[in-house]
């Protein structure tokens, strides 16, 4: 396993961060969002993240982990940011760790997220009554559990969850966040009162319970980025001020144990995945692009939109899925050669500054 002590760690861990601060989207927001997380939580964001998830996974190897995702665009409908990157990583925790993973989502997503599950190579199930989230021999499984929208029934949902899964870990990607009013909006100041319902309770009484939580966010208005709050007015006007009198900003007030920001949140959840890779050196954790591709085009034939285009797109903020693919080819061929695997001129394998 990967080790903090050693050269490669640091070599590896800068890589995957550098890729997660490219400005794809030309929105020129993620270079500050990291600056000023690096000025709060100093360190690689990524591959403290999944330090983070092989810890939850070693202390509690039977408990599974609970991922929060979707974020309502025009008329309510998820966009493809956030349920792609939820089904990832529930498939890398699976194959790097055995680690099931229970996906929270609101109740009229759940034909989405299932579809988008089975893209990644995942066998999804909704959860028992009984909140466990047992192993299915031969199958890679997943759970989708659905909140109501509704305040009182999303919470005593959650509330329920948390008795019966006794999860390890908390992850939320894409998911809203609210304001400090307890109000939700898109990054634009969009109101998204009655298109999703409440899950930072969940994660505040998460945190009071003493489990661990990860967040992951691109904007500064996803659940999470209350780590950064107070540094977001600066370069984000709408952070406290959504144009709308009475609403406060868009900025999320609930904080994380662990954030990563990254220029779409779905890449964070790839740079977490590719992490966890190297962290187990195992290529196997890390998905193959056309996978990424697939679980996009079926999260989109669902239900999915992309969230910059607000149509049926196969796309994520505005990145064409084919070109996405090309970005984690990319990402995983550079990981890996940082592993030292590479082959030589006989056709040798291993780290390519030994190979002759």
């Amino acid at each position: 396993m990967l080790t903090p002590d050693s050269p490669r760690y640091a070599r590896v861990a800068r890589t995957i961060d550098d890729f997660m601060t490219l400005d794809y989207t030309g929105v020129g927001l993620i270079g500050k969002l990291y600056d000023a997380l690096q000025s709060r939580q100093p360190g690689p964001c990524c591959m403290g993240a999944a330090e983070r998830l092989v810890h939850a996974a070693r202390e509690r190897p039977d408990a599974p982990v609970l991922i929060a995702t979707g974020f309502p665009e025009g008329g309510g409908v998820p966009e493809t940011d956030g349920p792609v990157g939820a089904a990832l990583l529930a498939r890398a925790l699976f194959l790097g760790l055995g680690v099931i993973s229970v996906i929270v989502v609101d109740e009229d997503w759940e034909a989405m997220m299932h579809a988008t599950c089975r893209g990644a190579g995942l066998a999804p199930r909704a959860l028992p009554a009984s909140g466990r989230a047992e192993p299915i021999e031969f199958l890679r499984p997943v759970y989708i559990q659905t909140v109501p929208k509704d305040t009182t029934g999303c919470r005593a949902v959650t509330q329920s969850l948390l008795q019966h899964t006794q999860p390890s870990l908390l992850l939320a990607i894409e998911r809203p966040g609210c304001n400090a009013r307890g109000l939700y909006h898109g990054l634009g100041g969009r109101p998204l009162d009655g298109m999703v319902a409440d899950l930072d309770q969940l994660f505040i009484e998460a945190r009071g319970l003493g489990l661990p939580t990860i967040g992951i966010g691109d904007g500064g208005n996803e659940l999470g980025m209350g780590v950064i709050a107070e540094d977001l007015p600066r370069f984000s006007p709408k952070a406290v001020d959504c144009g709308i009198p009475g609403r406060g900003g868009v900025g999320a007030a609930t904080a994380v144990d662990w954030l990563v920001v990254s220029n779409v949140s779905n890449w964070g959840a790839t740079g977490i995945v590719a992490a966890l890779s190297a962290l187990l050196d195992n290529p196997t954790v890390f998905h193959d692009p056309e996978l990424e591709t697939r679980s996009t085009t079926l999260c989109v034939a669902h239900g999915g939109v992309d969230g910059m285009f607000m149509a049926p797109e196969p796309a994520v903020d505005g990145i064409d899925a084919r070109e996405w693919e090309g970005m984690v080819r990319t990402l995983r061929g550079s990981v890996m050669r940082a592993m030292g695997h590479a082959v030589n001129w006989k056709g040798d394998r291993g780290d390519w500054r030994q190979l002759k």
